[in-house]
């Protein structure tokens, strides 16, 4: 499959472009070439990652000190798609389950976050990546939910690729706690989601039916591409195996496998 006809590259980042061992960040073989190939092109690439406990700036920062050349506005997260869903919704007063930095980024851009055991509504709960969970505020949050707020979650898959394995999600199995207890479905906003779509096409100007999708998560990166009716690519350097492809139905599989992101340069 030829790329060179795309207009637009949307990039999943852990398991795809990078490898993280702990605090180490170890980028993998190509990457910089795809993302220079790319550019040289002068087509707008993006980087979703669905890690959401920093800002975006926080994630290209530290793609740069491990030796990728990222720039701030080409970072998305769930954070960023966040926004989009929540702007959708005019005057939506947040619940907020995230960390400091997650919040004070939410605030900078306009969102109202209240407090649970406030006198003020709360129109949705966001659960993105909390450094800690406390029952009182879980309790809270139900409470909000069964009032009338919509769950909303940054991720709902288990976890996604390190360099020793499965990072488990801790948004997840929040979220996870909150629906058991309220009964109620969460609206996944940043991978894979409308919203996420939306901001990727935003982001890239371009319609998603001419921008390709590439990463190692069959649930997240291909989900999100098809969703949007993007092209797909699924790399074989994380989560997902050419394996788990052959037991997908057809609707679900991505248009190209390949066995990482430096199979791409002679496509582009």
């Amino acid at each position: 499959m030829r790329l060179d006809d795309v207009r637009g590259f949307v990039l999943d980042v852990d398991g795809t472009l990078v490898h993280r061992a702990g605090d180490d960040v170890h980028v993998i073989p190509g990457a910089g070439d795809v993302l220079a190939r790319i550019r040289a092109s002068g087509r707008p690439l993006a980087l979703f990652t669905n890690g959401s406990h920093i800002p975006p700036a926080g994630f290209a920062a530290g793609l740069r000190d491990a030796g990728l050349d990222v720039a701030d506005e080409e970072l998305l997260t769930p954070l960023s798609s966040a926004l989009t869903y929540l702007r959708a919704h005019h005057g939506a007063a947040l619940l907020l389950f995230g960390t400091a930095a997650a919040r004070a980024y939410l605030v900078e851009n306009g969102i109202r976050i209240v407090d649970g055991d406030g006198p003020e509504h709360a129109d949705a709960v966001l659960v993105v990546h909390p450094d800690v969970a406390d029952f009182g505020e879980l309790e809270r949050g139900a409470r909000a939910i069964l009032g009338g707020a919509r769950l909303l979650t940054g991720s709902y898959v288990p976890a996604y690729a390190g360099a020793n394995g499965p990072i488990f999600s801790r948004g997840a199995m929040l979220t996870a706690a909150l629906a058991k207890v309220t009964g109620r479905r969460p609206v996944v906003v940043g991978k894979p989601s409308r919203a996420a779509v939306r901001t990727y096409v935003e982001r890239l100007g371009a319609p998603a039916t001419d921008v390709a999708v590439i990463g190692d998560d069959l649930a997240l990166d291909v989900a999100l591409g098809r969703l949007g009716g993007s092209r797909t690519i699924l790399v074989r350097t994380g989560i997902s195996s050419a394996a788990d492809v052959e037991r997908l139905p057809d609707r679900r599989r991505p248009d190209a496998v390949v066995g990482g992101v430096a199979d791409l340069l002679d496509r582009l």
